[in-house]
């Protein structure tokens, strides 16, 4: 494995949270299309064509290393598949609650599902110990800091008298809970799909990669919820004929654009898990999801989403920031 080297490891994080928390934000510039769309051409860059070209470049006999793993590719597909509906949900929760509460409520219990599955199933020995220890604290700060933005997001839409976005808040917060629960999937499926980096460590590929060889299946399984429910809405709402909009070569590199971001964020991730030891990914995505809250409750300030809404709204978003700042500070401890 790559050298353990957690201030690495952190500075990759923070980088991978930046653009994790930044990709939607070329969304709000497309013009002339319907989310699926944008969605549609999004999946295609982030879940399958980005994924395929770096593992290919990286991997060497990545086609056998995969056909040879049997029921590890499998599940990590399957737990793909799961997240992939996890991004579905995510999207359509993102227009009816917005960026900072959406990204809060999904993340944070992402957060805590997704760092819990691996500790206990794969390092249950090491759950009294220190790291497990302060990895169980650092969770419940996530935890917290989430809950106290999700208050903050509901006084923000009532002190801006949002009937429209009110009216939806309650279907939005049950996407978002159910967003969050399936797309803990991904670090479960990343985190049991380590035989995959293991063989291509095997085949002799350079250490900072080996994770690529678990990102093809994984993704290409979110990849069939997200691109069968964009077909559905093209048919539904007839938008395949906003693909000959004018507008329409401007917002393929748009979406390209958030491709890049959202799975360059990923990569990131990755490679950090592996400089931050053996609870890497226990530690590592709580700290990620933490980190991406952070950057996009900042964005929703910045882009408009908190105009009006109060002074008390914004002091209880500043707070369930800082908690979360502090989640970050003791998950970075749970491997030193």
């Amino acid at each position: 494995m790559p050298m353990h080297n957690i201030v690495g490891g952190m500075c990759l994080l923070i980088l991978a949270g930046i653009m994790n928390a930044s990709f939607s934000l070329p969304m709000k510039f497309v013009r002339a299309w319907a989310w699926e769309n944008t969605w549609l051409v999004w999946s295609v860059f982030a879940l399958l064509l980005l994924p395929s070209a770096l593992a290919l470049a990286t991997i060497p006999a990545l086609e056998g290393i995969l056909a040879g793993a049997g029921g590890v590719a499998l599940t990590v597909a399957l737990c793909g598949a799961a997240w992939g509906v996890a991004q579905v949900l995510f999207g359509l929760a993102l227009d009816k609650i917005g960026i900072a509460l959406t990204f809060s409520i999904v993340l944070g219990i992402s957060a805590a599902v997704g760092s819990l599955i691996p500790l206990v199933g794969q390092h249950r020995d090491q759950l009294l110990t220190r790291g497990g220890l302060v990895s169980l604290a650092g969770i419940a700060l996530v935890l917290l800091g989430v809950t106290v933005s999700a208050v903050a997001g509901r006084m923000r839409d009532r002190s801006q008298h949002a009937e429209a976005r009110t009216a939806h808040f309650g279907v939005g917060l049950l996407m978002a809970i159910a967003s969050g629960i399936c797309a803990s999937m991904m670090n479960v499926g990343f985190s049991f799909g380590t035989p995959l980096s293991a063989a291509a460590a095997s085949h002799h590929a350079n250490a900072l990669w080996w994770t690529d060889a678990i990102w093809v299946p994984l993704l290409a399984g979110g990849a069939i919820p997200n691109l069968l429910y964009c077909a559905y809405l093209l048919r539904k709402q007839r938008t395949s004929e906003n693909y000959k909009a004018a507008n329409s070569g401007r917002n393929v590199l748009l979406a390209m654009a958030m491709a890049v971001l959202w799975f360059g964020s990923s990569v990131l991730y990755g490679i950090a898990t592996a400089f931050l030891g053996d609870l890497g990914p226990v530690v590592g995505w709580p700290l990620f999801m933490s980190l991406i809250v952070i950057v996009a409750s900042v964005l929703g300030v910045w882009t408009g989403e908190w105009r009006n809404a109060g002074s008390r709204a914004l002091r209880v978003q500043g707070l369930a920031v800082l908690i979360l700042v502090c989640a970050v500070v003791v998950l970075s401890r749970a491997t030193s």
